[in-house]
């Protein structure tokens, strides 16, 4: 049966579908283990060895795009707000989506099903279509310019996570839970003692998802954050962008450091993805 199977993976893989869908992954991460590494090497480049070896290894190495944006510009401040804004909305949304998608997946109450559809619809639509209405509650309590109400924007939006951890919660074997009943444990210290160790993999995939997403943000900070000394790394880029022509060698360098946190994070937690990812997909 094993010896079958694996054949018949081979046999997959070898079949015209496969191999024109293997060749297509083999160029996509051809042109992606080129670019990245051309990125890095074009922020060392000076303007002009920019325009005219744009492909090519620089003549000279130079550091000074670095200096300009990290001694010169705010690109500092704009990097540890990025920071807080997005460890702070990270944390609180995966506290309160994994507490959400426990009690969805776990116990069984009225209107259950509806609430299930309802984190389904928020999938459908972005949070961007209700700019407006976010706009003026966040405005009415006060909140703009504040990374308050960046964290209950990002919170709020936690569709995906809770479809993820509601169908990780679902696989979860019942003898654990009354197990922990058993031995006198309440509901809370069940979820954070029992549940969420075992959890890890999800966890760190929900986080990996929100955390580039947060990270990457652009849309919502531009219309939140106003003031300087607030805005984020994207924004930072962005003013870069104004005058693309004049600063490229200076984009080319600010988005290699943006670029960082995401790789760091990526690489750590890259061996839980695909296990988190396809946990509860198949129920034995």
């Amino acid at each position: 049966m094993i010896k079958r199977s694996y054949f018949e993976k081979i046999r997959g893989v070898f079949s015209p579908t496969g191999i024109i869908v293997s060749a297509l992954f083999f160029f996509y991460c051809l042109i992606a283990l080129y670019l990245i590494p051309l990125l890095g090497i074009n922020s060392f480049k000076t303007k002009t060895d920019l325009i005219n070896n744009t492909l090519g290894f620089p003549k000279t190495f130079t550091l000074e795009n670095y200096r300009i944006i990290l001694l010169e510009d705010n690109f500092i401040r704009y990097f540890f707000n990025s920071i807080i804004l997005s460890v702070f909305s990270l944390t609180s949304l995966l506290f309160v989506a994994s507490l959400c998608a426990y009690g969805l997946s776990r116990y069984k109450f009225k209107g259950q099903n509806i609430l299930r559809i309802y984190f389904l619809l928020g999938m459908m639509f972005p949070i961007q279509l209700g700019i407006l209405p976010i706009f003026i509650m966040i405005r009415s309590m006060h909140l703009t310019n504040t990374f308050l109400g960046m964290v209950l924007i990002y919170t709020a939006n936690m569709s995906l996570a809770v479809f993820i951890f509601s169908n990780f919660f679902r696989t979860l074997p019942n003898a654990l839970y009354e197990s922990a009943l058993i031995e006198g444990a309440g509901e809370f210290t069940i979820f954070s003692r029992i549940m969420v160790p075992i959890s890890k993999p999800v966890f760190a995939t929900v986080g990996i998802l929100n955390f580039v997403t947060i990270w990457n943000d652009f849309y919502m900070p531009l219309v939140f954050l106003t003031k300087k000394n607030i805005k984020t790394l994207p924004l930072g880029i962005y003013s870069y962008m104004n005058n693309f022509l004049a600063n490229w060698h200076l984009v080319f360098a600010a988005v290699t450091l943006a670029l960082i946190p995401v790789m760091i994070i990526f690489f750590a937690f890259s061996r839980f993805l695909i296990s988190g990812l396809t946990a509860g997909a198949v129920k034995e």
